[in-house]
């Protein structure tokens, strides 16, 4: 059902794996999965391409750029423009292949990557569905949350003499992705974002590694996917929010809910950011499936008539 696959992405070449599905005749509907930031493709992704994969659908789920198996330098860099590139590299690579319908591919998204779809539905009409969960819609809002503005200009200093040093020749300055002190320098210094990793079985977390470049956090404060939502329309959107998300921040995600055009369908589940893979991981299982199934399953991809009456809100 998995074989290693590697591709090229504008000249990094990209591996993870490919499902096709045991049952169903081919050529089968596909979908791309990444993982979000600073994450590797064990971290539970592979489940997601697993389920779809029983449920018919073909999957192809690799490491973005820099990160796990896949090549890329520097190491640890987190670059959403080459993230948005590997999604649309990946969606190539599955048109040449025989087992695959290309007209028949959608995209999922989760956190960071959650956010990246947003821009490739928006930008690249081969996407025929979109689905995003607790997406990052505004770096600069979600920073700007996490760090009072006397930090941010500390950081932003960081961020000049990072760069100053990287065309000097030096390496690139990295820090910790997670941390246990929420009081320390990281990334991701919240202690939701530690529980769940010290949650994550060790073996999910052999390629990975707790550290992530500076410049991935400058590039983080400039990305806006958001500002692409409107332009996603007529594509199918189903974007699902956990309530009490602080991470990403559920108030952000709503918001650009209302600036989406029709299809869209929101889903809500309490909880905070991490739900989507722990308590509610099978409600979101269960979203992804039926939401694939019906834009992508059936044939080349339409959407049904009572889907449009209903592509409001809607809370789970």
């Amino acid at each position: 059902m998995r074989q290693d696959i590697e591709f090229d992405s504008d000249g990094t070449t990209l591996r993870g794996w490919l499902y096709i599905p045991e049952s169903g005749a081919a050529p089968h509907p596909a979908v791309v999965v990444t993982h979000g930031l600073g994450a590797v493709k064990e971290q539970y992704t592979d489940t997601i391409a697993e389920h779809l994969a029983s449920a018919g659908i073909a999957v192809i789920l690799y490491d973005h750029p820099s990160f796990g198996a896949s090549d890329g330098l520097p190491r640890q860099e987190a670059d959403p423009a080459a993230q948005i590139q590997g999604y649309r590299n990946a969606i190539t690579f599955l048109q040449s292949r025989s087992e695959i319908d290309s007209d028949r591919i959608g995209v999922f998204g989760s956190s960071f990557s959650g956010g990246h779809v947003l821009v490739v539905g928006a930008i690249d009409r081969r996407v025929k569905c979109v689905y995003a969960q607790v997406p990052v819609i505004s770096g600069g809002t979600t920073l700007s949350r996490f760090i009072n503005s006397e930090a941010m200009r500390e950081i932003r200093r960081m961020f000049d003499q990072d760069r100053l040093a990287r065309f000097q020749g030096a390496e690139p300055g990295v820090i910790p992705l997670i941390t246990e002190d929420p009081t320390a320098m990281a990334a991701l210094a919240d202690r939701e974002t530690c529980a769940w990793y010290q949650s994550i079985e060790p073996e999910r977390l052999a390629t990975w590694r707790n550290e992530i470049t500076v410049r991935s956090i400058e590039l983080l404060s400039g990305y806006e996917p958001g500002d692409y939502i409107r332009r996603i329309s007529p594509t199918p959107l189903l974007m699902v929010v956990a309530q009490q998300d602080i991470l990403t921040h559920s108030d952000l995600a709503f918001a650009a809910y209302e600036r989406a055009l029709h299809p869209k369908r929101l889903a809500i589940l309490p909880g905070g950011h991490f739900v989507v893979y722990n308590e509610q991981f099978a409600e979101s299982l269960k979203l992804m499936t039926s939401f694939f199934e019906e834009h992508l399953a059936a044939g080349p991809a339409s959407v049904p008539a009572q889907w449009m009456a209903e592509s409001g809100s809607h809370s789970r």
